[in-house]
């Protein structure tokens, strides 16, 4: 595996500082451990939240941990990017009256403490012999995977880059989620007994038949591709805004700077982008939106935040064309929508693209129906073949896409999967 090294960018390091002993036994006393609570309810993975802080307030923290992973093994990453605000510590019960729970940074205590110590909580299971291929090593892939490893079943995933993790490893900010997260629950997934087999991608280095023949069942959690295109004369010149993010944890020697940035697009991934050019030396950032503030898909918070690290915002405008001169950026003409004659020049010297992305073309080698591009599921995420199901990104035609969504799509999945391989409907051989 490729060797990461643990120095973040001057300003990109991580945004919170871990709780101290004192400030999480202050916190976790302050929980009034409702029955039936809110915040439990409000987590998509239904993580019983009351008992892993009541654990904390006890110094229980390997049991803190177990009680986090039963419900979600993608706990340290959730525990960083989870809209907190919208889920969990908006439904707390002191909200009216006090300031709520610091969920997210308690659960992160815990799950840092597991790591840091590297602690393994779930013993190997028996083997039951039979094998499962999950396609993609992001936080879906890597729940269906250890949730099936828990129940004892041979799994293998497949990953076509040359590290696991999906966007937490790539695509999410390091003020949110440093790298070494990523890669540590990664190795977690591991212990449980899956098999990762990286650098390789099913459709291009492995057929998918051979998926078929070998497997008893497989799982596709493959996100999405890359950000299309905006087709505008110039756009050779514009930067991917996945691959900065990437570059920024991964590369950051390579990572392009500029004294005057535009970010196109008003997504959580434009928000980052925005944030990375911000610290890292430019005068002047500003996102670019074809619609209007209230239309945004990023986070509430996550616009109040970038707002105050001074970005700009240029609503209801369309980019129309890069300038460039000997392959330097210099502007970007736009026009203001809804008028195609308000045409005008944005100097810059970097341009970034954070416009969404493709759909894969996984579900094309499989012959899988989709709807608008998604591979299609039911309601337990089971395909129209079979023997495969899908989740994660590469499945969400409606609503938002979430990290913590796409564990509890692995955890579906699982399931399903659990079940149907013990049915003798399935010739396993």
């Amino acid at each position: 595996m490729s060797t990461v090294s643990s120095a973040a960018l001057p300003g990109l390091g991580e945004q919170f500082a871990p709780l101290t002993r004192h400030e999480a036994l202050v916190e976790a006393n302050r929980c009034v451990y409702c029955y039936d609570a809110p915040c439990a309810q409000a987590c998509p993975t239904h993580i019983d939240i009351p008992a892993f802080i009541k654990k904390i307030a006890t110094e229980n923290l390997i049991g803190s941990a177990r009680v986090i992973l039963e419900s979600n093994l993608i706990g340290a990453t959730c525990a960083r990017v989870c809209p907190v605000q919208e889920l969990c510590e908006g439904a707390c019960v002191l909200n009216s009256e006090h300031k709520p729970i610091m969920i997210g940074r308690l659960q992160r205590y815990a799950m840092d403490y597991l790591y840091e110590n590297r602690i393994t909580v779930f013993p190997p299971a028996t083997s039951t012999g039979w094998k499962v291929a999950v396609i993609g090593a992001g936080p879906a892939g890597l729940s269906c995977a250890g949730e099936l490893a828990r129940r004892g079943h041979a799994v293998t995933v497949f990953e076509k880059r040359e590290l696991a993790g999906g966007l937490s490893t790539h695509g999410i900010i390091g003020l949110r989620e440093p790298i070494q997260i990523a890669l540590a629950e990664v190795e977690m997934i591991k212990r449980l007994g899956v098999t990762i087999v990286e650098g390789v991608e099913v459709g291009h280095d492995l057929p998918p038949s051979g998926l078929l023949h070998e497997f008893d069942a497989i799982f596709v959690a493959t996100g999405l591709g890359a950000s299309p295109a905006l087709g505008i004369p110039g756009e050779e010149h514009i930067v991917d805004g996945l691959w900065y993010i990437e570059s920024s944890k991964l590369k950051p020697a390579d990572l392009p700077t500029g004294r005057t940035v535009l970010v196109i697009g008003a997504g959580n991934t434009a928000i980052d982008c925005a944030t990375i050019a911000r610290r890292t030396g430019a005068d002047r950032v500003t996102i670019v939106y074809r619609r209007t503030e209230p239309d945004m898909p990023a986070y509430p918070h996550e616009y109040q935040f970038v707002r105050k690290e001074g970005v700009g915002f240029e609503f209801l405008t369309l980019p129309v064309a890069v300038h460039a001169d000997s392959g330097k950026v210099t502007a970007l003409e736009c026009m203001r929508i809804p008028d195609p004659s308000s045409t005008f020049a944005i100097p810059a010297d970097l341009i970034i693209k954070a416009i969404g992305q493709k759909k894969t073309s996984i579900a094309e080698w499989f012959g899988l129906e989709t709807d608008h591009g998604y591979i299609k599921v039911d309601s337990t995420l089971h395909t129209n073949i079979p023997e495969i199901y899908a989740g994660g990104d590469c499945i969400r035609a409606k609503g938002a896409a979430s990290t913590v969504m796409a564990v509890q799509d692995g955890k579906i999945a699982a399931a399903a999967i659990h079940a149907k391989v013990g049915n003798s409907e399935i010739n396993h051989g």
